[in-house]
């Protein structure tokens, strides 16, 4: 990275509070505030967190649903332990890794989906975008065999040409959808989150958790 990146960064008014308070990572912020508006987390979920590392989301997530709850954080990467939280290394878009998710939740369905990958950036904001959308669908393809009836997804994805499709497969499969950029967000990012609530299909028993819907 540059030095100009690095001083900006430095500057950066999350990232000091992040190193201030011990998250991994501003990205924390993120999630905080996702859930502060769209109410993602409840005490004694069970999450799964792809694109895990360093670990900033599955540590913010960790927090909404203790005592009780489980994250099962997910990376091609290695990653530190967390307290709370179950780390797997493995691709998101294998099988075996999402027999592994299962296996760590003992079973269980999880109430929660996350997303934060990124794709390697190119400087090609056409090839960016299609990247980021490749990941996007590979997070939606995970909630879609692993989430729990009426459970939620919040993933990340660049806006461009492939964005409006992919809302509208998110639409399709829960009852609520938002389009959400938290403050947290750099303001020259062209990241935006998609929040969904209530996933309409199985797999999963729906008794435990019930959408709420804006």
């Amino acid at each position: 990275m540059g030095k100009a990146w690095l001083r900006d960064r430095r500057r950066d008014g999350y990232y000091r509070m992040a190193k201030r308070l011990n998250y991994r990572s501003r990205a924390s912020f993120k999630i905080f505030q996702i859930d502060d508006r769209y109410r993602i987390f409840r005490p004694g979920g069970l999450v799964v967190d792809l694109g895990a590392s360093p670990g900033g989301w599955s540590q913010a997530a960790a927090e909404r649903v203790a005592p009780n709850g489980l994250v099962v954080a997910v990376d091609t990467a290695t990653m530190a332990p967390l307290e709370r939280v179950t780390v797997l290394r493995g691709d998101v878009r294998s099988e075996e890794t999402r027999r592994d998710i299962l296996g760590a939740l003992a079973g269980r369905h999880p109430n929660v989906v996350l997303s934060d990958m990124s794709p390697n950036l190119a400087g090609n904001a056409s090839l960016d975008q299609s990247r980021s959308a490749e990941l996007a669908q590979s997070a939606l393809d995970v909630a879609r065999s692993l989430l729990r009836s009426r459970g939620h997804l919040v993933v990340k994805i660049f806006q461009g040409e492939d964005f409006p499709e992919f809302l509208r497969q998110v639409r399709a499969d829960f009852r609520f959808t938002k389009a959400h950029s938290p403050k947290a967000s750099r303001s020259a990012s062209s990241e935006i989150y998609i929040v969904a609530k209530g996933y309409r299909g199985p797999p999963g028993d729906d008794s435990e958790e019930s959408a709420s819907e804006e």
